[in-house]
């Protein structure tokens, strides 16, 4: 009465998609009733393999070959539920069966190996397409956050660069505001203090103009010995004030001279 293990001998199944496939087995039965198993049945070992067969046969005939590849679990289950009931008469319990192996033919397995090497090779080119698709967003990103980064920059800088030109602007002015009033002070004079800022201006620009031309001939407007003539002027304004006077300009008398 104890439990005994039975390998059934491989057999030939046709799938539902007509695939001969074979498949061998092992079933664990015990005899619960003695009685029954000794006068109800002639050979109870042969009868419990000719149902198996049998049993295979129409759980896997009911499957194509993909699930009867990946759905053993349910084909040990229909099948024992087959014998457990067929042999309930003969007073023995089928306790368990397993499928030991399924084995296609050899055309259909190479073409199956094909097929899982295409299914490997798609989920491969899948996977690298997905993973250039992040790389891209990812070097996206990080340009996109470069581009903001050095943009903040650009405007910090050219905010420090109007600040500090405005500031120098500002100094400058003040600089030069509180110069004229000196001058302007020395000088007593609105009007001799606006002709000398005016001649000095003139005076200033035009020797910028000689050092950037860079030329012996330098063609003065005709105005110029006028305002030349008006830089004597200067002395009379130094001598009131007490001050140094620059060094005496002389308008020229010649183009010859004024060449020199």
């Amino acid at each position: 009465m104890r439990t005994v293990t039975m390998d059934v001998p491989s057999q030939d199944v046709i799938s539902r998609d007509n695939v001969m496939i074979t498949v061998d087995s092992v079933v664990y039965w015990q005899i619960t009733e003695p009685t029954k198993a000794t006068y109800e049945v002639n050979d109870l070992v042969g009868s419990i393999v000719q149902l198996t067969f049998t049993g295979m046969r129409s759980v896997i005939g009911k499957l194509d070959l993909d699930h009867t590849l990946s759905s053993r679990d349910q084909i040990n289950s229909e099948l024992r539920m087959i014998l457990d009931e067929a042999t309930d008469k003969w007073g023995v319990k089928v306790t368990r069966v397993d499928i030991k192996n399924i084995t296609p033919p050899e055309d259909v397995r190479i073409t199956m190996e094909k097929q899982m090497t295409a299914e490997r090779n798609r989920r491969a080119l899948i996977l690298t397409a997905e993973g250039d698709k992040q790389a891209a967003i990812t070097r996206a990103e990080g340009e996109k956050q470069a581009a903001i980064t050095r943009s903040e920059g650009n405007k910090q800088s050219a905010i420090l660069d109007a600040e500090g030109a405005a500031q120098a602007r500002l100094t400058s002015a003040t600089a030069e505001a509180s110069a004229i009033q000196q001058i302007a002070g020395a000088i007593g004079d609105r009007n001799k203090t606006a002709q000398y800022l005016i001649t000095s201006r003139y005076v200033d620009s035009m020797r910028d103009m000689a050092r950037t031309q860079n030329a012996k001939v330098i063609f003065m407007p005709t105005e110029t010995s006028g305002v030349l003539a008006s830089v004597g002027a200067f002395k009379e304004v130094f001598a009131e004030t007490g001050e140094t006077p620059p060094p005496q300009m002389k308008p020229p008398r010649s183009p010859r001279e004024l060449e020199k």
